[in-house]
Formats: structure tokens, sequence, C-alpha cells
């Protein structure tokens, strides 16, 4: 028996099957151009704002060194009473403070303490200069986490993960399951209104992620000791906020999808990929091109991250993150209007 015409008829079959081509074709073009743009360990953007008690040649020099690097914008000279003030409103990375005599101490935003640790080796190099400088003692001091613990960095991230994982992907299974098993036609005949199904659907993944959010809060605080420097009442409010967001996406991909299966790629496409590279999660949003950092703006994940890091860790008040409030708060009734829209679309 002839093999070849088996090897065509099977070609035929993987040629014709669109889905199949797209993951075998698509997802490894699409994650190659996200790692290889994304992943990045440097540091390509530190704002440095200067003070100095004194201004010397030495001092000139270590500006002029400073300001000359690519990878460094200088925010500007400011009085030493504002080098805290100005990295809590997020307008500089770290602060360079030349104290009289020869001291000099630089202060990080050590938020995320891997940015941080770069960020003052680069600028004590620069500080020194080629000929090692006739600094004294550079003093180093990491606001926020001062001991550098990788936890501070990764809970809000992996909060902002998680959330995605549990509301958009499970909303969207169940409902193309519904659809699979024939149960959603029992549904459409029964006098219950399109609204009542989508509430219905919505409602025990709320109330799932909602425990979610206390065991997440709980493992953050007491094991992993991550500080709700701003209360855990923000924190819980715009959790709650973004759960919203999560579950108006899974149902909107509910409606796009004919398949269980193809419900999990899309989320796993279009929402979870993006969250691990395009929010900050791992890898600083600076760091990725001018394209993929435009694309970044339309990733929910990226707002709340930032929100969770300026309440958990920065200790910020609310009125400090209003912006990523405002975002979240339209997407979510952009997403829940659209995706209750499309819903009732297919259910007539």
């Amino acid at each position: 028996m002839k093999l070849a015409p088996f090897v065509y008829k099977e070609m035929l079959h993987v040629l014709r099957d669109k889905r199949m081509l797209f993951v075998a074709l698509a997802i490894p073009i699409v994650q190659m151009l996200l790692f290889g743009f994304a992943i990045s360990t440097e540091v390509n953007n530190i704002n440095v704002a200067v003070a100095y008690d004194r201004y010397d040649e030495d001092v000139r020099q270590a500006i002029e060194r400073m300001s000359s690097n690519p990878y460094v914008t200088l925010k500007g000279q400011i009085d030493n009473t504002q080098v805290y003030p100005t990295l809590q409103r997020g307008a500089a990375d770290a602060a360079v403070v030349f104290r009289d005599g020869s001291d000099v101490q630089i202060v990080a935003d050590a938020s995320n303490p891997n940015i941080a640790q770069s960020s003052t080796g680069y600028l004590q190099a620069m500080i020194l200069g080629d000929s090692g400088g006739t600094a004294g003692n550079i003093d180093t001091h990491f606001l926020y986490n001062p001991q550098l613990k990788s936890s501070y960095n990764f809970a809000p991230g992996i909060m902002g993960m998680l959330f995605m994982l549990v509301c958009a992907l499970m909303t969207a299974v169940s409902v193309v399951r519904e659809k699979e098993t024939g149960t959603m036609e029992l549904l459409l005949v029964s006098p219950v209104r399109p609204i009542q199904i989508i509430i219905s659907k919505m409602v025990p993944f709320f109330v799932l992620s909602c425990v979610d959010l206390a065991l997440m809060l709980g493992i953050a605080r007491w094991l992993l000791d991550v500080p709700m420097s701003a209360g855990v009442l923000p924190v819980i409010l715009f959790s709650l906020l973004y759960i919203l967001l999560s579950l108006g996406l899974g149902l909107l991909v509910s409606t796009i999808s004919t398949s269980q299966i193809m419900a999990m790629l899309i989320c796993g496409m279009v929402m979870i990929m993006p969250v691990v590279m395009l929010s900050g999660l791992i890898f600083p949003v600076d760091n990725l091109p001018v394209v993929l950092k435009q694309i970044s703006f339309i990733v929910p994940a990226r707002w709340y991250i930032d929100a969770m890091r300026k309440l958990m860790v920065e200790g910020l008040d609310i009125g400090m993150v209003l912006d990523d409030l405002l975002i979240l708060a339209v997407m979510t009734v952009i997403l829940l209007a659209v995706a209750i829209r499309n819903f009732k679309i297919r259910l007539s």
C-alpha cells in the first residue's frame, strides 16, 4: 500500500483547518516576536533627578556623564528636601545627591528590585567615571523595598494574571460548554431573560474570584510579607473592578468562540500572554519597542498591576492612582456593554 496518498490526504486536512494552521504558524511567530522584543533585563531608560550641597568639577563631570548616557534621562536639579516626594510622585526612578565633602547618596525606587539594583549599579559607575573618580562613600538607599524582596514586585503581578485566568478563561469556557452540550437552547426556551442568563453565568465566578482575592491577599501579607501600605480597602476595591472587567472579557470571548478549545486559545493568546509580556509583570514596559508599548496601553493588567504596586508597596493614597482607576472603569463599562450586546445577539 502506497503511503503518499494518505500523506497527501492529511496535508489537505491540515491546510483546510484554519485554526490548526493558526496554532501551528501564527502562535510561534507571535511568541518569538514578543519574547525577542519584550524580554530584556537591561535598564533602557533611567529617569534621574539630581540634588547637591556642593557643585565642583567632580560633580559637574558626573552630571555630564549621566546626561550623555543614552540610557539616562536627567529630570533636572531638585532641592534636597524634594528627593523623596519626587520619587513618590513617580517623577523619577532615582535621585543622586552630592553631599558636602565627597560623599554621594543614591536613592532609588525599589518597588521593582531588579530595576533598582541595575539602575544603582549603572549610576555608581557613571559617578565614578572611567578613572574611578574622586567620590568618597557612595551610599545607596532603596525606597519602599530596602531588602529588595522580589515578592514586592511579583505579588501584584501574579494577582493580575490569576484574576484574568480564573475570571476570563473560566467564564468563556463555561458559556461555550453550554452551547456545545445544548443546554443553552433549553435556557432560551425558558421564561428567563438574556440578562438574567448573563448574570447567572457571571455571579459564581465573581464569588469564586472574591474568595481567591481573600486568599491571595492573605498569602501576600502573611506569608510573603508584602505590605498593604495604603490599607486593604483600596486594594479590594481596585481588585473588584478588575474582576468585573475580566468577567466581561470572558463573556466577550464566549460570544466569538465556537468551541472550548477555541475559547482557551483566544484567552491564552489575547489575554494571558499580553498580561505576562506587556503589563510590566516581568519586564519593564519602558523596555518595550514603541509599537508594543503603544499596544500595552490597552492591556487592562498593565493599569491594575501599576495601581497595586502603588497601593501595596509604595503606600500612595487613592488620589495617586486615579488615572489607573479611571482607565480600568472605562474599560470595564465598554467591555461589559459590548459583551452583553453580543451575547443577546447570539441568543436571539
